[in-house]
């Protein structure tokens, strides 16, 4: 008998249970499918109202502002008349050609065409001295001393013993010939003049560059030493 109590039991729970969860998804899934379908978007209530209507609060009106008596009497316009100017009023000074003139000098250039004459368009030969070339110039070959001058040595500066350096750096033209020098470095000053009256009269071959001779700087020490 508690068998068959069980047994009825066990049955019964399990298809309440079935029963129970058909039901919730039955619920669960119809409202998704509600919502779902339900796309009309909310209600936008909006109240009309007659702009006579609309309090008018804070608003003062200003009393109107009369206008000026204008008078409405026609005014005759002042016109100018031109007048003729002779041609002997002109100023004797003038600088520029009338027409009359500028059409006289190219009637006179078109007859001077015509009768077998030119007119020389050429620009004139404007010689430009060539800047000073780089400090560092890529040479092929380099210039070569063929004249040397030594400089004087200063009667002062044997007697006070004097000796030192002088560095000064020469620039060779293309034609080999010493175009200008300047002193870079001196242990003392008093050879400075003598040792570049000394480089200006040297003479080089030419620095050579792509078959072509150019302009460059070199450096050269004058020593001045005492034999003793």
């Amino acid at each position: 008998m508690t068998n068959i109590i069980s047994n009825f039991y066990q049955r019964y729970l399990s298809i309440a249970l079935i029963s129970s969860v058909s039901i919730h998804l039955t619920i669960i899934f119809t409202y998704y499918i509600f919502k779902y379908y339900d796309t009309d978007e909310p209600a936008v209530i909006v109240r009309l109202i007659q702009y006579e209507k609309i309090p008018q609060t804070g608003i003062i009106e200003e009393p109107p502002v009369p206008l000026p008596n204008i008078s409405t009497t026609n005014i005759p316009a002042k016109l100018g008349i031109p007048v003729p100017v002779p041609e002997t009023a002109v100023s004797p000074e003038q600088t520029i050609l009338t027409q009359k003139e500028l059409s006289s000098e190219s009637n006179s250039i078109n007859e001077f065409i015509k009768q077998g004459g030119t007119i020389s368009t050429e620009k004139p030969d404007i010689k430009i001295e060539d800047a000073d070339p780089p400090d560092f110039v890529k040479v092929e070959e380099l210039p070569v001393p063929v004249k040397l001058v030594q400089p004087d040595y200063l009667d002062l500066a044997k007697r006070s013993g004097v000796e030192g350096t002088v560095w000064v750096k020469i620039l060779v033209s293309k034609e080999g010939k010493a175009k200008k020098a300047l002193v870079i470095k001196s242990d003392a000053e008093i050879f400075n003049d003598a040792s570049v009256a000394a480089a200006m009269q040297w003479l080089f071959t030419p620095a050579m560059m792509n078959s072509g001779a150019i302009a460059v700087w070199v450096t050269v020490p004058f020593k001045f030493r005492l034999n003793k």
